[in-house]
């Protein structure tokens, strides 16, 4: 089904693959008649081309991106203009597009989601960007209707910014590098290794585009295979797909912890530009003929089987057929993951989910960037039409996209069929993603067609005893399961036909709605401000010694983004930097936020110019041991912060959030045995916070929870690009550690010293 290979491979005319080896080089000369090497043949892969044409640095190796355009949501654009006011932002240099899906429901936190909304249309008047109202379109259905084009790149505050099978090089990233790219600064990376994903054979009737994105997920998250790397899908695979099905699988992408992706285009990609009326924007893209990939993996979609992603993560993936061959089995063993996931703070079972031998599903729902495509959603109509979903506990929710897709599902008969079944259609919105909508009761068990199923994403709230569960599949198979009165049924079991209605985009629904600015800033308009947008707090630069608290503690195998600051209903605070970080860590360790907030007491008193001693009694013994060895450290040349340690945090989200909650609350650092991804540790770097990585064993750590460490020197070890940081575990005496930073930029550098992107930009 999916096979990944042991080393990098060697592409030829786009259809035949030869492993890496020490006579690779000359069988492809043997093949094709050219003589290249590893070295010109890895710059003839899609992705190498579009890097080149956007990097401003010269140096292929040292990448200095332009993007050529940007997107947010409601969760983060207010942050993000907050952040580049207050460096100097006179007009969006680019488009930027401010999309309103996820804090869409006005009714929660009294006037605070629309008062964003308001905000953002006054600032897309104020400096030329565009205004996408609620309910109008999902942010990133609106980018492939709207923005996509072949060889561009577009830089989204959302983690699931991928565009690639429409020949779009898209990345989701913390808010600060959308910062940086409105005030004409560049996107730094190293140049990233290129993965070849070769799609072969033809997917058979009832698997969707969610079935072959869980079976790569699967097959490459655990071992990292593409982590941080570029996904290019190639082979003759894809030109079976429609361009709807490669949207799925490529939005899925994101959670193999890839840096972005880019597909082959073709046809019926030029199809999808001619329908939305774009067609200037179509490119065709293909591999060199001899094209060299950093490593390659292998998918024969005819094997691809309707699939499950149980809880609590996309890559525990099972077939439908096993999960209902061996459910006592593959139930316990969510049960014992669970164990970690949720570190024992509910009584967890899906046992009581087994009736008469089959699983019941309490909930469906096919929504958002991932299950509410036009294509998706017809199948699951063609499904359910003529049944129904009964009246017992099982609900069925369907959230078209955007309006021009649910528009063309009403005069098709999607609508109408789905809801004869029992199903509610509603409008675009990523509720359901990320816990603000549909969300289940407790201990109940939803499937849905969206792109997490981390713990907490459904609304979870465990310090509360409340906890469901959710598992990720296909449009086609939730619908068969809809159709079976929830119990789990893989569409395969149905033989029907699909109608596979041609789309009609209607442009007059955004034309006559949608606020473009063409560009054009006009700066006498007065930004709107609700009473809960507030403007970020002053920050310190880096201090010449550091005093660091751990004050919080965290040994699950990945952390992810969610944890680290709940979503849900705390994403109506996101304009509220104080008022968020109240929620940091919530759902993982309660106690963080008084922690941290009771360190953070010296280092105010150190910035009023009082004594932090003073105000904070357990700091005495920890300077007297500190000025044993290092008398010099004192008044007006230490700071006195919080960190935590994490084995391998910030999974998930590309929500900036994770980080800035920590920094607002007086973290100076994160501490952990390696990053989950670029963007949270981009995050952290962007609100000036050290990423400090330790090579201890997380279960044999020098410190612990409620330890100080004592770092000296850190602001000259930054400075002078020092390769390990010494600190030390202060208790009656010192004992010294060691940490590293890892690679930084020169840029990333003055940003840590300066204290964050803001000071960085303000001089």
């Amino acid at each position: 089904m999916v096979k990944l290979y042991k080393g990098g491979a060697y592409l030829l005319h786009g259809t035949e693959v030869i492993a890496d080896a020490p006579d690779a080089l000359a069988a492809v000369k043997s093949k094709t008649g050219i003589e290249t090497t590893k070295e010109a043949a890895a710059k003839e892969t899609m992705a190498y081309g579009i890097l080149s044409a956007h990097n401003t640095s010269g140096n292929m190796q040292q990448l200095q991106i332009k993007f050529d355009k940007l997107t947010s949501h409601d969760i983060t654009f207010v942050g993000i203009i907050q952040t580049a006011r207050a460096s100097g932002l006179e007009k969006f240099p680019i488009p930027y597009v401010l999309t309103n899906c996820h804090n869409s429901l006005c009714a929660v936190g009294g006037t605070i989601n629309e008062d964003d909304h308001m905000f953002g249309l006054t600032c897309a008047k104020k400096y030329g960007g565009v205004y996408v109202p609620p309910h109008q379109a999902v942010i990133h259905q609106f980018a492939r209707e709207m923005l996509a084009g072949g060889g561009k790149m577009i830089l989204g505050s959302d983690s699931h910014t991928r565009y690639g099978a429409l020949g779009t090089m898209a990345m989701g990233e913390g808010g600060p590098e959308l910062v940086k790219q409105l005030l004409n600064k560049t996107y730094d990376i190293k140049m990233p290794g290129v993965v070849g994903i070769y799609l072969d054979g033809e997917p058979v009737k009832g698997v969707g585009p969610q079935d072959v994105a869980l079976a790569i997920i699967g097959a490459t998250f655990g071992n990292g295979y593409v982590n941080n790397k570029v996904m290019e899908f190639v082979g003759p695979g894809v030109g079976k797909l429609s361009a709807d099905f490669r949207i799925g699988i490529d939005v899925m992408t994101t959670e193999t912890t890839c840096l972005s992706s880019i597909w082959r285009t073709d046809d019926k990609i030029k199809e999808f530009y001619d329908i939305h009326g774009r067609s200037d924007d179509f490119r065709e893209l293909e591999p060199g003929a001899v094209a060299y990939y950093d490593g390659l993996v292998y998918v024969n979609l005819s094997e691809i089987k309707p699939m499950i992603a149980m809880p609590f993560h996309p890559s525990n993936v099972y077939t439908i057929e096993d999960v209902n061959a061996n459910l006592a089995d593959v139930l316990h063993d969510v049960e014992q993951r669970a164990l970690v996931s949720l570190d024992g703070a509910v009584d967890y079972s899906l046992q009581d989910k087994i009736v008469n031998g089959k699983l019941y599903v309490d909930q469906g729902i096919i929504a958002g960037c991932a299950g509410g495509g036009f294509e998706n959603i017809c199948a699951a109509a063609d499904i359910i039409r003529g049944k129904y979903i009964g009246s017992d506990e099982f609900t069925f929710s369907v959230y078209p996209a955007s309006t021009p897709i649910y528009m063309e599902l009403v005069k098709n008969g999607a609508v109408a069929d789905l809801m004869e079944a029992g199903t509610i259609v509603k409008t675009a919105f990523c509720g359901p993603c990320f816990g603000a909508g549909d969300t289940p009761a407790n201990n109940a068990f939803s499937i849905r067609h969206s792109t997490r199923n981390f713990p907490n994403r459904e609304g979870s709230k465990l310090q509360s005893g409340q906890i469901a569960s959710v598992a990720l599949m296909d449009a086609r198979s939730i619908a068969a399961t809809a159709a079976n009165k929830g119990f789990l049924t893989p569409a395969t079991d149905f033989d029907i036909e699909y109608k596979n209605p041609t789309y009609h985009f209607d442009s007059r629904i955004y034309a006559n709605r949608v606020f473009d600015s063409h560009g054009v800033a006009d700066p006498s308009v007065e930004i709107k401000f609700g009473p809960n947008i507030k403007d970020w707090p002053a920050m310190s630069a880096l201090p010449e010694n550091l005093i660091l608290k751990v004050v919080s503690e965290i040994h699950d195998p990945v952390t992810t983004t969610d944890e680290l600051i709940p979503s849900g209903e705390t994403s109506s605070y996101r304009s509220n930097p104080l008022g968020l970080a109240e929620f940091a860590l919530s759902r993982k360790d309660p106690a963080y936020v008084g922690r941290a907030k009771e360190v953070q007491k010296a280092q105010k008193a150190i910035e009023a110019g009082t004594c932090p001693l003073d105000v904070l009694d357990e700091l005495k013994p920890v300077m007297a041991a500190i000025q044993k060895s290092y008398p010099e450290v004192g008044k007006g040349n230490i700071g006195v912060g919080s960190t935590i340690f994490a084995v391998k945090p910030g999974d998930g989200s590309a929500r900036e959030q994770a980080a800035s909650c920590q920094k607002v609350l007086g973290g100076w650092a994160n501490i952990a045995n390696e990053y989950a991804t670029k963007r949270y540790r981009s995050n952290l770097i962007n609100w000036g916070m050290l990423p400090f990585i330790t090579e201890e064993e997380h279960t044999k750590l020098s410190f612990r929870n409620g330890d100080y460490l004592f770092v000296p020197d850190i602001r000259k070890a930054v400075e002078d690009k020092a390769s390990t940081i010494k600190a030390y575990v202060v208790g009656d005496d010192l004992k010294e550690i060691d940490l590293k930073l890892g690679d930084l930029t020169d840029a990333e550098r003055e940003i840590i010293l300066k204290g964050c992107l803001i000071n960085y930009y303000r001089g």
